[in-house]
């Protein structure tokens, strides 16, 4: 078979070239804190932006070509042809996994039985390619968003017959996800949420939601699927309101409905701004409350109020959410996936790979960073010190749970409590500067 895209070189680590085709900071092999970059970093290509989108947005249709030299009202052409497409460009760039929706891999036919067996030949293909060339699935999903008939939700739906619907394609794509391999199968709530509460009965649409991913889990189990799930949060767009708004909203419904020892998080740090909260924000709650799972690497543009998916190139925010994922313990199943675009200007071919590029250098450059920021100490050491009266006396009483409101009333009678230790945040900062401009 010919190279989809000829002009473009397996691209390699070289930190002294200038050539844009090269990695900058990323160099898989390379030991960071004892482990390779590549498995801190688990890179995954997202199917659905890569070898989907071709730039449409609200006011006009796509500026890149992704036939990939395909008929596109052929299926079953397309359909292999984006997965020549995607094994050659995960090859060159040494990304190591992909993640994909249903619709993803194969257009949808006439009824749900014709889109079964697509799906079943399609992954027979990419199957094939996984044991060529050695790169796995990271996570699967299925779009229960985009097609009509889930205008008003899929497992929050008023319809029961979509309702069944909906509960039929999830099943569908978890034994792809275990016939790919997957260890992970994600919930992305596109539109499960609600534009006004003058018709909608909301107590029922949780408790519909919180069902069809019990059944989920309950199927999954039950064909030997042992990886995670996932809530992917995100506050809005396309709805006005979304159930999964956050990762602390997304904590408490699973807490609610007995969920939350088979769910983690998928945090994307588009979707963290969209909320109101920083991506380390996000990452860190998840993280204390021992949901952290896998990460959907891209960023937003805070001048503009909706979900732009662009390739991540903020060296600061990457440097703080490695930072986050090492205080972790790093990915157990998840990794970075870029749920990333080029952008509608970005047309060529040429772009995806420099746009990758740079998202990939984007996070090499952050998990070295976070990994100095942990050695040098001085981060964790004021965090450590303005904390230390927790960690005996009064403090030790109140976590240990031995002391109450008279045990607090007789210290504070004692004497007026002076202020708290200066926070010193522009000190902190500046450490930060210093740490990655060097």
């Amino acid at each position: 078979m010919s190279e989809l895209f000829p002009k473009i070189p397996k691209i390699s680590y070289n930190n002294a070239s200038a050539d844009p085709l090269s990695f900058r900071y990323y160099n898989p092999d390379e030991l960071i804190m004892g482990k390779p970059m590549k498995e801190h970093l688990r890179f995954a290509m997202a199917w659905w932006h890569t070898l989907c989108a071709e730039g449409a947005d609200m006011f006009g249709p796509g500026t890149a070509d992704k036939s990939f030299g395909a008929d596109k009202d052929d299926w079953r052409a397309h359909a292999k042809a984006k997965a020549d497409a995607g094994f050659e460009l995960m090859q060159k760039l040494g990304i190591g996994y992909f993640c994909f929706h249903d619709a993803d891999i194969a257009a949808e036919a006439a009824t749900l039985a014709e889109t079964n067996a697509r799906l079943d030949e399609i992954t027979d293909y990419i199957k094939d390619k996984m044991k060529d060339t050695g790169i796995k699935c990271l996570w699967g999903t299925s779009n229960l968003f985009g097609h009509k008939r889930f205008m008003a939700g899929a497992g929050t739906s008023p319809s029961v017959d979509i309702y069944a619907y909906a509960g039929a394609k999830i099943k569908k794509a978890i034994e792809l996800t275990v016939k790919l391999g997957g260890t992970g199968y994600v919930f992305w709530g596109g539109r499960e949420g609600y534009e006004t509460l003058l018709n909608t009965d909301m107590g029922l649409e949780l408790d519909n939601l919180a069902r069809l991913m019990r059944m989920a889990v309950d199927y999954a189990r039950s064909i030997g699927f042992t990886g995670d799930f996932y809530i992917e949060p995100k506050p809005k767009e396309p709805s006005k309101h979304q159930y999964d708004f956050d990762v602390a909203t997304a904590c408490n419904f699973l807490r609610n409905y007995g969920l939350i020892k088979d769910f983690k998080m998928n945090v994307e740090a588009n979707h963290a701004t969209l909320a109101g909260h920083t991506f380390q924000h996000e990452l860190r709650v998840s993280r204390v409350n021992g949901v952290f799972g896998s990460i959907d690497a891209n960023q937003g543009d805070l001048l503009l109020g909706w979900d732009t998916d662009q390739f991540p190139s903020d060296v600061y925010d990457a440097t703080l959410c490695m930072y986050e994922v090492l205080k972790a313990g790093g990915f157990t199943n998840g990794g970075l996936n870029f749920d990333a675009k080029t952008r509608r200007m970005s047309y060529e071919m040429e772009d995806m790979f420099y746009a990758f590029i740079t998202g990939m250098d984007t996070f090499a450059f952050g998990l070295r960073k976070a990994a100095q920021i942990i050695e040098d100490k001085r981060l964790d050491g004021f965090v450590a010190e303005r904390y230390a009266g927790w960690k005996a006396g009064l403090g030790l009483d109140i976590i240990n749970n031995k002391a109450g409101l008279k045990e607090l009333e007789a210290h504070a009678l004692k004497a007026e409590p002076a202020l708290p230790a200066s926070g010193r945040q522009e000190l902190l900062e500046g450490i930060l500067n210093r740490i990655i401009v060097g």
